[in-house]
């Protein structure tokens, strides 16, 4: 079950770096738009593709392993098949994230009890975007 309206602002409003997991460098992929969106709502974006070099004007990372800077937010673009990997990485990060969103038709239940028995917060089957717009829209992230 997800958190709460309530916290939901908080961990948006509290965030400052967000890790994209499957982000596209095509501009009409969800992932790029929505990315692109949180990028002009103020986030740091830090792509996690391993066929691109850049997206958005940021360096990529082949996996979450790679980055070496605190994350608050991993936010996922991969089929639910592909999510034990992701939130292996995300459980071995050295700075583990404050939270693991799955975005609109994702979800993994045993990912996610496992993410939040370490203390990771669990967003699943949620546009970031969506939550972003109807929680925080006018006030200013980060």
């Amino acid at each position: 079950m997800n958190p709460g309206n309530r916290r939901l602002a908080e961990i948006l409003a509290n965030a400052r770096t967000i890790a994209v997991v499957g982000l596209s460098g095509d501009p009409g992929r969800a992932s790029h738009r929505i990315a692109s969106y949180l990028r002009n709502a103020g986030y740091r974006i830090i792509p996690v593709n391993p066929e691109a070099a850049e997206v958005l004007g940021e360096k990529t990372r082949r996996s979450l392993a790679e980055i070496d800077e605190p994350v608050d937010i991993v936010d996922v673009f991969r089929r639910p098949a592909h999510i034990p990997p992701v939130a292996g990485e995300a459980l071995r990060m050295t700075r583990r994230p404050g939270a693991f969103w799955m975005q609109k038709g994702i979800a993994h239940a045993e990912c996610a009890r496992k993410l939040e028995e370490a203390g990771i917060e669990v967003v699943q089957d949620l546009c970031i975007k969506t939550a972003h717009r109807l929680l925080l829209a006018g006030q200013p992230s980060g």
